[in-house]
């Protein structure tokens, strides 16, 4: 179908807990983009999906279609095995019922890789050969790019850096381990504790604007658990830049990536470290990942 650079026309789809997302991708450009809310049950979710395809078409032409949706996922045989906050999609056979309803070849791709390729090739980390994503947001995911390409491991579960362990005998995590990254790190996580501190719901964005000791240990603990995953995964994938997305990391601003930066640094005393950038296509990622995805399978 083509590398990154075709000038083949794809369509991405971006399938969320809350909204789907559907763009055309142009050479580099997104010419078409259109939201939705994500309805409940696997018919509805392809119903949707479809009809947010035909409007981002518009009467175009493409010749594949990706679709970037959470996991994990079963990549041979296009299943979604679960999706927790996806009511209706487990063992979902979506890649066929989207290319049934579309008429086009579709690829599944998981929804943090389609944004750590999309980052890679025409984002933060463009001109890389080996670059990492770590989305932080309500929870925590990622993907690693290696020679322009996703790296998915044997058993398709690469990339999944929210379930890395920083603090054995943690927060019980979503996964069911206790000290991942996603349970002491992420924005649920940060939720969690400013409400024990506080004694009442404390939303991210008020952490943040608060200045009190709370509040800092609370960000400053978050950004050392970061920091150390960070340096753990440049020990191990050794990439070239590492780009940091999503809600969190944005959020919370120079600051916060100071934070981060400083515990990365401290744990690679003596190693190369890679750049620390913050993402660029915004909630357009997903889209644009998706369509590469399908350029590129």
């Amino acid at each position: 179908m083509g590398g990154p650079g075709s000038s083949s026309a794809t369509l991405g789809l971006d399938l969320g807990g809350t909204k789907i997302a559907a763009g055309v991708l142009l050479g580099e450009e997104l010419v078409s983009f259109v939201e939705r809310p994500t309805p409940r049950g696997g018919a509805a979710v392809v119903g949707a999906l479809a009809e947010a395809a035909r409007e981002a078409l518009g009467g175009r032409s493409v010749v594949a279609a990706g679709v970037g949706t959470p996991g994990p996922l079963d990549f041979d045989r296009g299943v979604v095995r679960f999706a927790p906050n996806l009511p209706g999609l487990k063992n979902f056979p979506l890649r066929a019922r989207l290319e049934a309803a579309l008429g086009l070849p579709v690829v599944l791709e998981n929804d943090a890789n389609a944004a750590a390729l999309a980052e890679h090739h025409l984002g933060a980390a463009r001109g890389a050969r080996h670059s990492l994503f770590v989305t932080v947001s309500t929870g925590i995911g990622g993907g690693v790019i290696v020679d322009g390409r996703v790296h998915r491991g044997a058993f398709g579960q690469g990339g999944e850096v929210g379930h890395l362990t920083v603090l054995p005998g943690g927060p019980l995590c979503g996964c069911g381990n206790r000290g991942c990254l996603e349970a002491v790190a992420s924005g649920r996580a940060l939720e969690r504790d400013a409400a024990y501190a506080y004694g009442r719901p404390v939303p991210v964005p008020e952490l943040f604007a608060r200045n009190d000791a709370k509040a800092r240990a609370l960000i400053e603990g978050a950004a050392g658990h970061l920091g150390l995953a960070l340096a753990s995964l440049q020990r191990v994938f050794d990439p070239e830049v590492i780009v940091l997305g999503g809600g969190v990391a944005l959020g919370g601003g120079a600051a916060f990536l100071r934070r981060i930066e400083a515990a990365y640094r401290g744990h690679l005393r003596g190693w190369r470290r890679a750049p620390l950038r913050l993402a660029r296509l915004g909630r357009e990622a997903g889209v644009i990942g998706a369509a590469l995805a399908a350029r590129t399978a």
